[in-house]
């Protein structure tokens, strides 16, 4: 199989992680010490990663770019697909290779899917608790370097990608309120720079009609209750998109997505996610 993401470079991101981790450009870098010391060069091994817990699947085949980079000729089954629900036990990839080039390749493999994994499981929980209503956003809290990655293990867990950058959409906060002087005067400067995306966010609910009539296309319904989600979708009223936003928790989510609001954000499902208990035992040949 063949992994491919826009905006995404993944034999670069694969590299640099290598690099990383074999010290390359450092003095004495550029090898694995251990594997080359103990390991005889044509030793081969046989491997299966499995999953401890139940969890949604997330970077398998990012996994597998490791172990191909360093041997071509490994053989690769991946038994599930990402986005999968498997309960612990379950095998998830079987290898067969060079037994140094596995060594090697195994921890930058296993951290990556155990993060994106995690990520995923985690997004999984919050679209259940959710029950079927609004659709669940991601959002920029992301670790540097791997926004493409864990938006793309939110998708494998149910949920939707808010903007991907500060590029494809205007996000009208309150620093930005403050400097153009009100809710108003923000969303008519984006719009008169033709913005066609402006989400405009919104701490009071008096905020509501002037950001809409000076054209904002998505109102963020930042830290609200319950209670004033209500009021907000009511006055909203279907006009444009609502976002719930702001200390959201798995055991609040199910009352906020009940008041009616198009999407729920939620930053910890990048920034806060554990990793997923994923292992890897190798077998000589």
């Amino acid at each position: 199989m063949s992994f491919t993401l826009s905006g995404f470079d993944l034999d670069a991101f694969v590299r640099a992680t290598l690099d990383e981790d074999l010290g390359v450009g450092l003095p004495g870098g550029g090898h694995d010490v251990t594997s080359e010391s103990v390991i005889p060069a044509d030793a081969r091994f046989s491997g299966v990663m499995d999953s401890r817990d139940a969890i949604t699947v997330a970077g398998l085949e990012i996994a597998a770019a490791f172990f191909r980079a360093l041997d071509p000729e490994i053989e690769i089954a991946q038994l599930v697909g990402d986005g999968a629900q498997v309960p612990g036990g379950t095998d998830l990839m079987r290898i067969e290779g060079n037994a140094r080039a596995m060594l090697t390749a195994e921890r930058s493999a296993l951290n990556t899917v155990q993060h994106l994994s995690g990520v995923a499981t985690m997004t999984r929980h919050y679209v259940a608790a959710m029950q079927g209503n609004a659709t669940l956003l991601d959002t920029r809290k992301t670790i540097p370097g791997l926004r493409h990655l864990e938006k793309y293990a939110t998708r494998m867990g149910g949920a939707q990608n808010h903007r991907m950058g500060l590029w494809d959409a205007a996000m009208i906060k309150d620093n930005h309120v403050l400097v153009a002087g009100g809710v108003s005067e923000a969303v008519r400067r984006a719009r008169e720079a033709g913005v066609a995306n402006v989400i405009c966010e919104v701490d009071h609910l008096d905020q509501i009609e002037p950001a809409l009539s000076a054209g904002a296309s998505h109102l963020l319904l930042d830290n609200m209750s319950v209670g004033e989600l209500h009021e907000a979708v009511a006055l909203i009223a279907g006009r444009v998109p609502s976002e719930a936003s702001g200390g959201v928790r798995l055991d609040t989510i199910a009352a906020i997505a009940a008041t009616g609001v198009t999407y729920v954000s939620v930053g910890r499902l990048t920034q806060s996610a554990p990793a997923a208990d994923i292992g890897l035992d190798f077998t000589p040949l």
